[in-house]
């Protein structure tokens, strides 16, 4: 029988020296090997686990239940949320209201980068939007996210070096496995409609399309926010408002739009 992975995730009741030592050991007479382990919250650490089979984590779950210092959070086949806070030491915030949008600052650019990663890595079609006020890293984290995926991405319509609206791509570029980038505010001041033309034809490929500022975006086009996946929401701090009022309220000129990264 193939060998399964688990989370484990507790929360210590009563701080003492050994408690990390008696799970392990506990583990240990289970057979049950640790992949992974780190503090993924103030007083909580997460395990990835590896077990034989079924049985074990059951009886792992009725022995950790008569432990009186511990309490479990969670013991459940790790979903892509366990893997980063384990990977990282925290975990991603997600909005409480709308559980396809997750909030991430500044500081946990690299955090972002591997959820945007491992999304990017599976086959399909995805749509992402992110929202974030200039230059708080939303393209370069695109960029990177792509690389760590190793997975090619194209500029359908940017500001990150010299102002791109492209209306047709070469017939190398209709991949699935790309990654197609536009930005909602450069497609809708100086597109034309063979731009929008070639963004529908890029929406109906089954690949990972981010659509930057998907707000603007949305209000511009056929699309919704309800088309939308994941909406990924990066601030500068966590207090910080994301406002369009700027893009809103004035047309760019091109010279103003060139190397400004909204």
């Amino acid at each position: 029988m193939e060998k399964k992975e688990w989370y484990f995730e507790y929360e210590i009741k009563t701080n003492r020296p050994g408690i990390l030592g008696d799970i392990s050991s506990l583990l240990g007479m289970l057979s049950i090997n640790i992949i992974t382990i780190n503090g993924v919250d103030e007083g909580r650490r997460g395990m990835l686990l590896l077990a034989q089979n079924e049985y074990q984590i059951v009886r792992l779950e009725s022995i950790l239940r008569t432990m009186d210092t511990i309490k479990i959070i969670k013991l459940r086949e790790p979903k892509l949320r366990d893997r980063l806070a384990v990977r990282h030491g925290r975990y991603i915030q997600r909005d409480a209201d709308d559980k396809k949008t997750f909030h991430f600052t500044r500081d946990e650019i690299g955090l972002l980068v591997d959820f945007m990663s491992e999304m990017f890595k599976k086959e399909g079609h995805k749509l992402i939007g992110i929202r974030g006020m200039p230059r708080v890293g939303k393209t370069e984290s695109i960029v990177a996210a792509s690389v760590s995926a190793n997975k090619r991405w194209l500029f359908v319509s940017s500001t990150l070096l010299k102002q791109t609206v492209r209306d047709q791509l070469i017939r190398e570029e209709y991949r699935s496995d790309n990654i197609f980038i536009i930005d909602g505010v450069v497609s809708t001041n100086r597109a034309s409609e063979r731009h929008w033309q070639l963004v529908r034809e890029i929406m109906r490929l089954p690949a990972a399309k981010v659509i930057e500022h998907p707000d603007i975006f949305v209000q511009n086009s056929e699309y919704s926010i309800d088309d939308f996946d994941y909406i990924i929401e990066l601030r500068h701090h966590p207090e910080e408002e994301i406002t369009y009022e700027l893009v809103q309220n004035q047309f760019f000129p091109e010279s103003d739009l060139d190397g400004f990264d909204f």
